[in-house]
């Protein structure tokens, strides 16, 4: 599903003008003073440029009355780095004229596509079409019960019967989803904390009844009886994003990485073992942390030796788009070492 201008300007508009916590604004020493912007930019990628901590961008930005729609920031805007009479950074706007040559022979026009929070394509698959589930709620869903014409399998226009649909819904497309596996909390229980879902389909309602049917307006895999429907995500959730550090304490674990990869870096998308339940929300940004590894201190005085463990190595950022109950989907922005499930989670530094 694609996301909405409207709300990708809503996101950038609470990104600069959401207040930051009370953290120390640290400048990088190789900040440019000014930086010109460039198509395929985002707010973090321009924020990281200048700042060691790019979440607390609003802190800094400065609105120029002078410029219209001093929040959006487009390819060709140039973004200035200087400090107030107390010596604090301010970051400034000054509106560009981008242009773009579309062929040798066109006339340069403006770009008018607004640049984004965070790489959207890195997300896009996750924010609509994936969801962690219960079991309780997958088997309390409405389920396919068969499709016309005897079909084993359907395909686009097919018609499916479902069983266990409420007329009162008032949302006439859904998500046919079917259970994948399970994530589990590290540890000696392995608690199960909500079951990742495979879309098979897309359906749309047709006919009210018991069994009401469905029309498939889009087929991903086979799409079998027993698959459950799930009413389709509205992207509105992105009105509440912005990018920014836990009031509160947080420390969890990667315990997944989505997409079939088997190593973690930047860009790639991690399940953490918390989420609503610990107080995780939209634009939560965690540091990445790896355990210590034991060495044998050999010139202690203890007879024997010593096991010393050594201190915890920080190895990245991630940012929190997905909350669900008990987990929550994060992008990692910044991968300085080989990322590891069951690295730890918790406020930035």
């Amino acid at each position: 599903m694609a996301i909405s201008k409207y709300l990708v300007t809503l996101a950038i508009l609470m990104f600069l003008s959401l207040g930051a916590h009370a953290e120390t604004i640290k400048i990088k020493p190789d900040a440019p003073d000014r930086y010109v912007v460039k198509k395929g930019d985002t707010l973090w990628h321009i924020s990281a440029r200048f700042l060691k901590t790019p979440w607390l961008w609003p802190e800094i930005w400065q609105v120029n009355p002078a410029i219209g729609n001093p929040h959006l920031i487009y390819p060709g805007d140039i973004i200035f780095l200087s400090y107030d009479a107390e010596g604090k950074p301010v970051l400034t706007l000054h509106r560009g004229s981008p242009t773009v040559k579309l062929s040798p022979e066109a006339r340069p026009s403006r770009i008018d596509e607004a640049i984004s929070v965070i790489p959207l394509d890195a997300i896009q698959q996750f924010l609509t079409n994936s969801r962690v589930v219960s079991k309780e709620e997958y088997d309390n869903a409405p389920y396919i019960v068969a499709f016309q014409n005897d079909r084993v399998m359907a395909s686009t226009t097919d018609k499916a019967y479902v069983r266990g649909f409420s007329e009162k819904t008032k949302q006439s497309e859904f998500s046919v989803l079917r259970l994948g596996k399970a994530l589990r909390n590290p540890g000696k229980n392995k608690e199960i904390l909500g079951y990742e879902t495979i879309e098979v389909a897309g359906v749309s309602f047709d006919t009210p009844g018991d069994p009401a049917s469905f029309l498939i307006s889009y087929v991903e895999r086979e799409t079998l009886a027993g698959d459950r429907l799930f009413p389709v995500i509205n992207d509105s959730f992105l009105q509440s994003y912005s990018p920014h550090a836990p009031t509160h304490k947080a420390n969890g674990k990667i315990i997944a990485v989505l997409d079939g990869v088997s190593r973690i870096g930047q860009y790639h998308v991690v399940v953490l073992n918390i989420g609503e339940n610990k107080g995780m929300e939209l634009g939560h940004v965690l540091g990445i942390y790896q355990s210590g590894r034991q060495v044998q201190d050999k010139f202690t005085d203890k007879a024997g030796g010593e096991t010393v463990t050594l201190p915890d190595e920080h190895a990245g950022l991630v940012l929190v788009f997905r909350v669900f109950d008990k987990v929550s989907y994060a992008l990692v922005m910044r991968a300085e070492r080989d990322i590891k499930l069951y690295d730890r989670v918790a406020n930035p530094e």
